[in-house]
């Protein structure tokens, strides 16, 4: 007696296909949905109660066009908060990709302890900036670590108020926030010198290049994309810093280290003025974005001429 065995009919090639098709645009539906409930619903609301006068101690709020944009003219505060923001990104920008750069071209190996390394140098960016602003705090108040050390070695003759002066308050606070972003810039830099083919290398040195040489010549054109990520990603965090410098100074002394971010909290959480408040973060997101757009278009060129 012969029995025949027959095998389950094979589906079809372009049944996977469909099927994962179908997969693909629900999960993009989904990431839509999401995008649209989360960013640009909040941004369209924020952009109406900007042109009101909303005030939760007010029954109803009235339309009142684009006056809360012309009080930003007139408004010193906010001035002080958006130049000090500004200069603080700037300066934060340039410090942590320097930081970044120098230390991902040092930890540029593949045995253990700088692995190691490489995780210790990134893992500034890990932490909560709230953890990171006590942490800090501390080590900078006057009877704190740093002026403990440098008491003890005799660099100083008594404890400096790092953060109850203005102008060395200011200087703290770029440090920190530096420091944090140095973590980031460090990997991205990282995994673009590791992109880099050591044929390269090789050849420059078969033809004389010393280490600066190859330095100019081959590292720094070939991390610019790199670079074009980190300053524009640094620049955006600072321009809308909030926890850090909220735990670290509260904004203080005499509202020197105060962000815009933190001046939008105090306008619609101390004054109640909600409408005022939208009116400068839809400000505040247009500069950042004129700045992200022009830094990107600047540093693009500068790709292709490199």
């Amino acid at each position: 007696m012969t029995v025949t065995v027959t095998s389950p009919p094979r589906r079809a090639p372009w049944l996977r296909t469909l099927r994962y098709d179908a997969g693909l645009r629900a999960l993009a539906g989904l990431g839509l949905v999401l995008y649209a409930v989360f960013i640009v619903l909040p941004l369209f609301m924020s952009l109406h109660s900007s042109l009101t006068n909303a005030n939760p101690l007010y029954a109803s709020s009235k339309f009142v066009g684009l006056a809360n944009y012309r009080q930003m003219l007139h408004d010193d505060a906010l001035h002080s908060a958006v130049i000090y923001t500004l200069e603080l990104a700037f300066g934060v920008t340039i410090v942590a990709n320097v930081i970044g750069f120098a230390f991902a071209v040092l930890l540029n190996r593949t045995n253990l302890s700088y692995r190691v390394l490489r995780t210790l140098a990134f893992l500034p960016q890990v932490i909560s900036g709230v953890i990171t602003g006590f942490v800090w705090e501390t080590i900078l108040t006057e009877n704190g670590v740093l002026n403990t050390l440098l008491l003890h070695l005799h660099v100083i003759g008594q404890p400096i108020d790092w953060l109850g002066d203005p102008h060395l308050a200011q200087l703290s606070v770029g440090i920190v926030t530096a420091w944090v972003l140095s973590g980031f810039t460090t990997v991205v830099y990282l995994a673009a010198l590791q992109s880099i083919p050591q044929e390269l290398y090789d050849a420059a040195s078969i033809d004389g290049a010393g280490p600066s040489r190859r330095l100019r010549s081959i590292t720094v054109p070939m991390t610019a994309p790199a670079t074009t990520i980190c300053v524009t990603i640094c620049m955006i965090t600072v321009m809308k810093l909030y926890d850090i410098i909220t735990v670290l100074t509260g904004g203080g002394p005499a509202f020197a280290t105060q962000s815009a971010a933190q001046y939008i909290v105090q306008v619609a959480f101390t004054s109640d003025e909600f409408g005022y408040a939208s009116a400068i973060a839809i400000a505040l997101l247009a500069i950042s974005a004129a700045l992200a757009l022009s830094v990107t278009h600047v540093l693009r060129r500068r790709e292709v001429n490199l």
